[in-house]
């Protein structure tokens, strides 16, 4: 580290972004820590190198200002809440407008499920936050795959997933059609 001019440098580990983001402004020399992780093929940052005086610094600021970035995390917390229901709320009535003979609280539970923020599900997509008919069909393939056909235990007893998509693709299809109809019941 002398040797590349940095051995004066101290380590900020990742995880407080203000603190890292204040580091790195105060410091006129800093750099990012990285390791290669093999399982996953790709270099993952594992936090910052920066003067020490500027690390000093930015922790001052951080403890004069940890009211009220608490304050903005719990506001920003309540706002993203509100609009996670108006998605799912919006996700449903789109699955009540493609599938009009799904049974309302069954439309409600898909929506909640695909519409899970961060759960990388397909409703969490810019296709499914577009409402794109792809993506909400998607969803609804999804859930009945999972709830109403034996989907899950043939995976469990080792049937490849594609063969297990096939064996119960008539199942799906014919729920499908069942909440496709309009003069079914809507529950």
């Amino acid at each position: 580290m002398d040797c590349a001019d940095l051995g004066h440098l101290v380590f900020l580990p990742r995880g407080d972004t203000a603190l890292t983001r204040r580091s790195r402004e105060e410091s006129g020399l800093w750099a990012v820590v990285v390791r290669f992780n093999r399982r996953k093929s790709r270099y993952e940052r594992q936090g910052l190198l920066v003067e020490e005086a500027a690390l000093a610094r930015a922790e001052q600021r951080c403890l004069a200002d940890a009211e009220a970035r608490r304050r903005r995390r719990a506001r920003d917390a309540r706002r993203r809440t509100a609009e996670d229901v108006r998605f799912a709320e919006a996700f449903a009535a789109e699955i009540q407008r493609l599938f009009p003979g799904c049974p309302n609280d069954r439309a409600r539970a898909i929506a909640a499920h695909a519409s899970l923020r961060g759960s990388g599900r397909v409703g969490r997509s810019a296709a499914g936050r577009a409402l794109s008919e792809g993506a909400v069909i998607s969803a609804v393939v999804a859930a009945v795959r999972h709830v109403d056909t034996s989907y899950d235990q043939l995976l469990m007893s080792g049937v490849h997933r594609y063969e297990a998509r096939r064996r119960i693709a008539a199942a799906v299809e014919g729920v499908l059609m069942g909440w496709a109809e309009v003069g079914t019941d809507a529950g």
